[in-house]
């Protein structure tokens, strides 16, 4: 009989996030596959888990899959953390569960931490549909992204680096306009959370004055069309 794969999420700042069911999860599982096991040592430490860890991160992932599928199907119960989140959410994950599917394994993703949802709720824009895009090419493909993403009419969420985090803004403000109204999340959950809520424009102006640290969401207002900002006359009415 197949074992399971559980896809466990981890707090992304804030320990106390952690969910007592992930904690059962990840203490009762056969072995755990951590993005980084320096990283998510010090997370088992904090809550008494021992299960043995191996890395697995889209370096290994392409060959330590078929190893681990094995493993699986001869009945171990394995658990997937990344460094922080949800794996699979622009970090390692899609493949396993890809193949877990093929093979008709088993796999229970545990609901918890990650970082764009408040980052959207809290950003003040439409957030009933929305576009998740997470990190955007850093080079090839970039610009050709970023102008499609202009055009988008629901709101849409960017994973960004604080070096590049001015630039991406001022790009942006030059495709959406400088008025398109967008938050910048930063630290989410950790002691310095901060969201900054303004147009492209100023927040382009902000960051460029103001070197942002730490883990960033970008959230922009979807592109409005002129039927959307007319005044739509009563036909009953001469």
């Amino acid at each position: 009989m197949s074992g399971k794969l559980y896809i466990v999420p981890t707090p992304i700042g804030n320990l106390s996030d952690m969910t007592p069911r992930a904690v059962e999860v990840l203490s009762q599982a056969s072995l755990i596959l951590a993005e980084d096991t320096r990283t998510s040592a010090t997370l088992m430490k904090h809550f008494g888990i021992k299960t043995p860890m191996v890395s697995h991160h889209k370096y290994n992932e392409h060959t330590a899959v078929g190893q681990i599928i094995e493993r699986l199907k001869g009945g171990d119960t394995i658990a997937l953390v990344s460094d922080a989140g949800t794996p699979g959410v622009s970090d390692p994950g899609f493949m396993l569960s890809r193949e877990c599917r093929k093979e008709d394994i088993e796999v229970e993703t545990l609901p918890g931490a990650t970082a764009f949802v408040p980052a959207l709720v809290s950003s003040g824009l439409p957030c009933d549909r929305f576009v998740f895009e997470g990190f955007l090419p850093q080079k090839k493909g970039r610009t050709t992204r970023m102008a499609a993403l202009a055009e988008e009419r629901r709101t849409f969420i960017i994973y960004e680096s604080p070096l590049r985090l001015a630039k991406t803004l001022e790009h942006l403000a030059g495709l959406c306009g400088d008025d398109r109204p967008a938050s910048v999340s930063r630290e989410i959950s950790k002691l310095h959370e901060t969201t900054v809520r303004a147009t492209l424009g100023e927040l382009a102006e902000f960051f460029k004055m103001n070197q942002a640290k730490g883990e960033i969401v970008i959230v922009v207002g979807g592109k409005q069309s002129s039927s959307d900002e007319k005044i739509h006359k009563n036909k009953y009415k001469a």
